[in-house]
């Protein structure tokens, strides 16, 4: 039942899968040299060729390469295989931001040192001509200390990728309720204003609990961020409603500057400007040469998959991993590194519960329940049992997973995550269905 290490590149031992995404998976790892800790993210080639996602990969590895900063999540090492291509990645185990704001607004001050902190970074990253263009809570993470971490640049943009002949970027993207005005009138924007106006909505929100541009239409939102139309709770004091309509300027031409934002009363208030550290030179792919993006998708000799962490997989379709004592600390203290991927947090519900019942009546007991429902297909691979909607009859179909783990001889963890289709839907599923269903073999179930 236990899974034996995996040693990746002879530099890293790979431990449990911490989750994943539609293209890429995250494992907790430990430099062999060093013993760090870090966040192994692991793309198939293949894949991302696939569905064109080469050119987001080989610019998140060059802007990552250039964006060195205390609040930004750092990447150690690109290596690659023939088959794969890792980044090791610093491991933020704080969880995301958005979660705090989930229980509500913050505290003035609180909100105020993520918006400094955040601000250091949009503008370290804007001095490497680096723009984010996806900044929103769920890509910021917060580490053990409680101090901010930018993650998630895989749809950032570079300098030299504006338009020669306006010099504004003309790519669409982001997310609705954070994206600026003039991204959505498609006339081309500067990269820089429009990460200041998304900050801006993240202060908001920090402040208010709520977004500023909200509705169960798209394009209402979409009015209402044009117009800049929205109303501040009363518990707002004066001095940051003016900051806030200077950020939440329509016309980006007027809109203010980070140097200006710096300058303001409100924001220099506590505020320590960290300066950046002489952080260590990133490690070669494969050990060999500087670290060149193309070879991330070049065919290499030097490394194959032999041993590798998807190999062991594929080979052992329920074989469960074992928590060792560091996979139970991590669980704990409520490690979260879903803002490593590009899924909104909508996209990543989960909960848990522990059984004391043997991993064939567990994985019996979940087949007998998407049997029962009649909306799903079953599909039992890498300790992971799926319910996968049938699309028949259903206009949105949802789908979860099951990842069974074996804490000791005598109990297992399930962790019950949606992949896929309506949140409502899956914890109506979750209290209706399966808590129901599954009452006889759960010990207890968290959150």
């Amino acid at each position: 039942m236990e899974k034996k290490s995996t040693i990746l590149m002879q530099r890293y031992e790979v431990g449990r899968l911490l989750g994943q995404g539609n293209f890429a998976k995250v494992y907790h790892a430990r430099n062999l040299k060093t013993g760090q800790s870090v966040a192994i993210k692991v793309f198939n080639k293949e894949s991302v060729m696939r569905v064109g996602l080469k050119e987001q990969i080989k610019r998140e590895i060059s802007v990552m390469r250039l964006v060195r900063h205390p609040n930004i999540v750092q990447l150690y090492e690109v290596m690659a295989s023939k088959t794969r291509i890792y980044f090791a990645i610093e491991l933020v185990k704080g969880g995301e931001l958005f979660n705090k704001v989930a229980r509500g607004k913050l505290s003035e001050n609180m909100a105020r040192k993520y918006f400094q902190q955040l601000i250091d970074a949009v503008d370290h990253c804007h001095s490497k001509g680096v723009y984010h263009r996806d900044l929103k809570p769920e890509n910021l993470l917060l580490d053990e200390n409680g101090d901010l971490k930018v993650s998630d640049f895989g749809l950032s943009a570079l300098v030299e990728s504006r338009n020669n002949n306006d010099g504004l970027l003309h790519t669409l993207c982001g997310t609705p309720a954070y994206v600026a005005p003039e991204v959505i009138k498609k006339k081309g924007y500067d990269g820089a204003k429009a990460d200041i106006w998304s900050c801006g909505v993240i202060l908001f929100v920090l402040l208010a609990g709520s977004l500023p541009f909200n509705d169960k239409n798209l394009m209402e939102i979409y009015r209402k961020i044009s117009k800049a139309e929205f109303k501040f709770p009363q518990w707002f004091r004066s001095d940051v409603r003016k900051l806030l309509y200077r950020i939440l300027d329509p016309n980006p031409s007027t809109r203010i500057s980070i140097a200006d934002i710096v300058q303001t009363n409100w924001f220099r208030k506590g505020y320590m400007q960290i300066e950046s550290p002489l952080l260590p030179p990133l490690s070669p792919i494969n050990g060999e040469g500087t670290l060149d993006v193309q070879a991330a998708f070049a065919s290499s000799d030097s490394e194959s998959d032999g041993g590798s962490i998807s190999n062991y997989e594929e080979k052992n379709p329920m074989k469960l991993y074992r928590f060792n004592a560091f996979d139970l600390i991590l669980l704990s203290s409520g490690l979260d590194i879903s803002g490593l991927f590009e899924k909104d947090i909508r996209e990543r519900q989960h909960a848990r519960f522990t059984t004391r019942k043997p991993l064939s009546i567990v994985v019996s007991k979940l087949e007998e329940i998407a049997s029962n429902d009649g909306r799903f297909n079953v599909l039992k691979e890498n300790g992971v049992v799926r319910f996968e909607g049938n699309k028949t009859g259903m206009r949105d179909p949802f789908s979860i997973d099951a990842e069974i783990f074996e804490v000791a001889s005598s109990i297992l963890i399930v962790e019950v995550k949606k992949i896929a289709g309506s949140t409502l839907e899956f914890w109506q599923f979750l209290e209706q269905c399966l808590k129901p269903s599954l009452n006889e073999i759960v010990v207890a179930w968290q959150r």
